[in-house]
């Protein structure tokens, strides 16, 4: 059976909740939910597991704080022997507007600290969904940017694309990374939901 292992990057503790950060931990919820799975505290890591159309789908939320991900995710590739082409992280990203996202089949850390850890273990070649979250910070004012809570107005308008990245990691395993990059990018690039 093909096995996927979908890793969303965040931060543990409630102190991070529905942080910019956290952005990755969201979709892997959202994902969860409509899958009507629970993720259950396992080593390096909170894993939840399902199957879609035969294929086993593994859901990480990495428990070693943002800066140690690439820890999880080698453990769990290697835990589960799951071929690196089939690994999808998603995480937050200043350089994009709030809603807009960007899939990529691989590529450069882009400053991410956790991306950036996952490099360092693993390479640069595996699937990365980045989610906007804006930078309208002051000059130093990036960290506590990431860290800060999203607003009730941010959320109205992340919710459709945390949405749209649970299609997406469905069609990711479905579908494959070239079909769902041609799919979903164009939809992607501005922060106002385009209607197909």
């Amino acid at each position: 059976m093909d096995k996927y292992l979908i890793v969303g990057l965040g931060n543990v503790g409630t102190e991070y909740e529905q942080t910019r950060h956290n952005t990755g931990f969201m979709v892997l919820d959202a994902f969860a939910k409509a899958s009507n799975i629970v993720f259950s505290d396992r080593r390096y890591g909170f894993l939840a597991e399902t199957s879609i159309k035969g294929r086993k789908v593994f859901l990480l939320k990495p428990s070693t704080f943002m800066n140690l991900s690439g820890n999880a995710v080698r453990y769990w590739l290697n835990q589960e022997n799951i071929d690196q082409q089939r690994l999808l992280v998603i995480s937050d990203d200043v350089a994009l507007p709030l809603g807009a996202f960007r899939l990529k089949a691989s590529g450069s850390n882009g400053g991410h600290n956790g991306l950036g850890h996952i490099q360092q273990l693993i390479g640069q070649n595996y699937a990365r969904l980045r989610m906007g979250i804006g930078n309208d910070y002051p000059q130093g004012g990036q960290i506590d940017w990431v860290l800060g809570r999203y607003s009730d107005e941010e959320l109205k308008t992340l919710q459709p694309r945390i949405d749209m990245a649970v299609e997406m990691i469905r069609s990711f395993v479905l579908a494959g990374i070239d079909v769902t990059m041609n799919q979903y990018n164009k939809l992607g690039k501005s922060a106002a939901l385009v209607k197909s």
